[in-house]
């Protein structure tokens, strides 16, 4: 009888054992890494909505314990160096387009479980099955972005905007920035000569090297992120850039306007993937279908400025409304109605000879009467430096070794 007891008592206690164990498994911590481009989320600051924050109290109210670890790259090819060497583990990822193409060839990406999104249902149709992922087996779009032409209207005439040809006006010398990256840079000039941007024989690309030349000694500078101040204190006039950086910029200095040059530019979505090494791809979709419900893809969008395929968010009346108090025509800006023919681009990702023949054409520019920081060079700097070098070379036994790093744009 005893034994019996005893018996009981075991199985008993190794059953509670068990569902404790269960229970204490479904209520354990998730750590969802999430990794984003800089300044790209809606994350409480400026008193906007911690998105992030959001979607663990969410979480909470699901039953599950959920922290967001939310992480930034600059770059689309730092960030796929991450996941290709599978130093970390990412449940979400936001690459460009190109990229995406890329990472779907190598395997890298895990299809979505769009039943999980039901929300992907308010994606705009114009956004579905786009090259990058022309099956719609591993996306939902994030941001849309357009270039065009930043220009300040106390400076620049209105007879003079219109194409692509204002980057290379000789009376705004020394006025214009460029893009410090090889594809926007080349891109501007292949747009401007007519030319497609994501041809591969080295003609095309010399001939849009050659525009590059000319247009160089009217340059202030390279720029990337620079650009904002640069164009906020007017002391630059002209600059191709993304449209949704122009609303912010224009914020700053209301004299500055924008427009989409005639002839045709780049247009790039950046969308929500899961690696193929996720830990947690249910939750990770889970974090994508919130993403895209109204309340977080508006704030998403006003914080970040630009393009939304979420045809929640662009219904969403105060979300219009307060973009058109940012700027009036925000709207027309964010989503243009090109004319029939318009030649808006995607950038494709390239094979590794185009890739090094590109970055060997970017260098050469670079290097041909410029220095490799960004800025244009200046004749007169040249002549001052080498006539210092000789004097000291003359008179001095002391040697200065001056290092110069240089930075390679894809």
């Amino acid at each position: 009888m005893k034994k019996r007891v005893l018996l009981l008592l075991s199985v008993t206690v190794i059953v509670l054992l068990a569902i404790f164990t269960i229970s204490c498994g479904q209520n354990e911590k998730v750590v969802l890494n999430v990794y984003n481009w800089g300044e790209y989320i809606s994350d409480g600051s400026d008193d906007s909505l911690d998105v992030n924050a959001a979607f663990e109290e969410y979480c909470k109210e699901q039953g599950l314990d959920v922290e967001v670890n939310y992480m930034m790259f600059d770059s689309n090819e730092s960030m796929y160096n991450k996941i290709k060497t599978g130093a970390v583990s990412y449940d979400v990822v936001v690459p460009s387009d190109y990229m995406i193409a890329r990472m779907i060839e190598e395997d890298m990406l895990r299809p979505l479980n769009y039943s999980n999104i039901p929300n992907f249902q308010y994606v705009d149709s114009g956004y579905l099955n786009p090259y990058y992922d022309p099956e719609q087996q591993y996306t939902v779009p994030y941001f849309v972005g357009i270039v065009g032409i930043i220009y300040n209207t106390k400076y620049v005439d209105d007879a003079d905007i219109g194409g692509w040809d204002l980057m290379w006006n000789e009376k705004y010398s020394g006025k214009i920035l460029q893009f410090n990256n090889s594809r926007d840079a080349f891109g501007t000039a292949m747009f401007k000569n007519g030319d497609s941007v994501n041809v591969t024989d080295e003609a095309t690309w010399r001939k849009a090297l050659g525009e590059l030349k000319a247009q160089k000694p009217l340059l202030q500078a390279y720029v990337m992120d620079e650009i904002f101040n640069k164009m906020e204190t007017e002391s630059a006039w002209i600059a191709a850039y993304y449209a949704g950086d122009f609303l912010a910029m224009y914020e700053e200095n209301p004299n500055l306007a924008f427009y989409y040059p005639e002839g045709g530019t780049n247009i790039f979505a950046d969308a929500m993937c899961i690696p193929k090494t996720a830990a947690n791809p249910e939750i990770a979709e889970m974090y994508i279908n919130f993403m895209l419900e109204q309340e977080i893809g508006s704030a998403n969008s006003e914080f970040v400025y630009y393009a939304t395929p979420n045809t929640l968010v662009n219904e969403n009346t105060e979300y219009i409304e307060y973009m058109e108090s940012v700027y009036e025509g925000a709207m027309d800006i964010l989503a243009p109605e090109f004319p029939e023919g318009y030649n808006l681009e995607y950038y494709h990702n390239f094979d590794d000879e185009t890739l090094q023949m590109v970055n060997s054409l970017w260098e050469e520019l670079k290097i041909d009467s410029g220095t490799d920081d960004g800025s244009v060079a200046d004749v007169g700097v040249y002549i001052t430096c080498v006539v210092i070098v000789v004097a000291v070379a003359a008179g001095f036994t002391v040697r200065y070794i001056i290092h110069r790093k240089r930075r390679k744009y894809y």
